[in-house]
Formats: C-alpha cells, structure tokens, sequence
C-alpha cells in the first residue's frame, strides 16, 4: 500500500510515489531484497493509474491493464536499510502502439539519497491470442501525463 503524504515532492516529468517498505522486504543483511524492487515498483505504479480510471475489476479491469514485462533493468546504488517510506518516481520513455518503456529511480523521501534507478518495458497483450495489441484512447491519455519531454 501507499503512504498518503501531504508534500509530494514536485518533479519536472514524470511522477513520485511514495511506497512502505515492511520488514518482511528485507533481506537477511537487513536490507531491501533485490526482488523487492519490481514488487514495490508495482506498488506506485497502480495507484497513479487507478486514480486515472484505469483500475483492476476482476471481469471489468480495463483491457489496457492486460500487459506483460518484457524487460526490467535494475542498477543498485545505495542499499535501502530500513522500513518505512521511500519514494519512487517513475515516468514514460515511450508510449508506443502496443508497447511502453517506463524509467524509475527508487529516493530517499528527501530526495537526496538515489537507491536504485532502471527500466521496465510492458506490452499490451491481447488476451485471447496473447500477441500485442495497440493501447486504447483511455491509456493513451493517462500515459501522455507521464511522458518526459523530450529535448
């Protein structure tokens, strides 16, 4: 779950969420887990759509949420040691027909510590055959907000 905090930090692009990391996420050195990083990605990701239109209904979930992870890439900068918030600001590299590039940075809730930063490309699916098919008007619009600008 998310933490609702009052001072969102304000960024150029893109979007921060702030997401808990609970113990059980830690590692036996006490660390944030390296598999954790994808699930608490995931984390701040759902809310910034749900709260767009673009939620998970059982039989009525969108069918633009009918995606798969084509790629993750994870670089570790600083270990995450402790529980409690940290802030994941993510945006949109590319919002293609049927595919998507998200870049991430894990924060200190300050901002001043970077944890971890990477990639994830999805691709929409659709469901009966499982082959990509093109996003709808509804992501699109949703998807332009977190586009970062180019140059």
């Amino acid at each position: 779950m998310t933490n609702a905090v009052a001072d969102q930090p304000t960024v150029q692009f893109g979007h921060v969420e702030h997401v808990t990391v609970h113990f059980d996420d830690l590692d036996a050195m006490g660390i944030l887990h390296n598999a954790r990083y994808a699930v608490l990605l995931e984390r701040a990701l759902t809310p910034y759509w749900t709260e767009r239109g673009l939620a998970y209904r059982g039989s009525a979930t969108p069918p633009d949420l009918f995606h798969a992870v084509r790629e993750f890439t994870i670089s570790y900068r600083a270990p995450i040691a402790t529980t409690g918030p940290v802030a994941v600001h993510f945006w949109l590299e590319h919002f293609g027909t049927s595919s998507a590039e998200y870049a991430f940075q894990f924060r200190s809730v300050d901002g001043d510590t970077l944890h971890a930063e990477g990639r994830r490309a999805i691709v929409r699916l659709d469901p009966a055959t499982l082959r990509p098919t093109p996003w709808t008007e509804a992501a699109r619009a949703v998807a332009t907000t977190l586009l970062r600008p180019t140059a």
